[in-house]
């Protein structure tokens, strides 16, 4: 699965070039630096990702809109309830 493997580039690179590098100063250990990822502007590559791997295991149209929007719902933080977020 060639394609597959594309998407899985593009996704990784997408990833970076959305994130960003949070330092933070603590007391016992000092300046942590950590990154910080914006899936949800990564949802098209995702969603392409999810329909690739529908056709190789034979879903149905149903099947993939179930899973796009469960994507959509609770781990992109779209639902519009308290606990939203994807960082």
């Amino acid at each position: 699965m060639d394609a597959l493997a594309d998407f899985g580039a593009a996704y990784t690179k997408s990833l970076n070039e959305n994130s960003r590098w949070l330092d933070r100063n603590q007391k016992t250990v000092g300046l942590t630096r950590v990154q910080s990822f914006k899936i949800s502007l990564s949802k098209l590559i995702i969603d392409q990702i999810d329909t690739l791997l529908a056709q190789h295991y034979g879903f149905t149209e149903e099947e993939l809109d179930y899973i796009i929007n469960y994507d959509i719902k609770y781990r992109m933080g779209l639902s519009g309830g308290a606990d939203d977020g994807d960082e």
